[in-house]
């Protein structure tokens, strides 16, 4: 596990957070807790509304990274930019598939109600101010949003 973290003290500019996790279930369940964590330690209390819908927004992202985005081998990455000025997270999930895009912000239909899956990005789209996906490279993709802490 590699932990990039930047010191939110003596300074006014974002902090970060950055991590690789295994594509697995239990990856995903980890970047929710030190998501939680890390806000905890910005300033968010883990019962502060603001770090209980972060957590949820990772969870989210990081499940899908796991499932729909993994690759036997192949880690995502989850980082965290917190932004003091306006308490601003942005949430980016790094994943090995950027064949698998998700729908375009705005685009996204309701599942059906006898399924089990389909309801992640729907509530991404809810709680997050934006959001989209991004490809830097030619084997991974990165899955974003942003959400207002206060």
């Amino acid at each position: 596990m590699n932990v990039d973290i930047a010191p939110t003290t003596g300074h006014t500019g974002p902090a970060h957070f950055s991590i690789r996790l295994s594509a697995t279930a239990r990856g995903a369940r980890l970047a929710r807790h030190l998501s939680a964590e890390q806000l905890a330690l910005w300033g968010w209390p883990y019962d502060s509304e603001g770090n209980r819908t972060a957590s949820l927004l990772v969870a989210e992202l990081a499940a899908n990274a796991a499932v729909h985005g993994r690759v036997t081998g192949r880690d995502f990455g989850l980082r965290l930019t917190f932004h003091p000025k306006d308490a601003t997270l942005r949430i980016e999930l790094t994943d090995a598939r950027p064949d698998r895009r998700p729908p375009a912000p705005g685009t996204l239909r309701p599942a059906a109600s006898d399924t089990e899956s389909g309801r992640g990005l729907l509530l991404v789209e809810a709680l997050a101010s934006h959001w989209g996906t991004t490809a830097g490279d030619p084997y991974t993709k990165t899955v974003w949003c942003e959400v207002a802490l206060c």
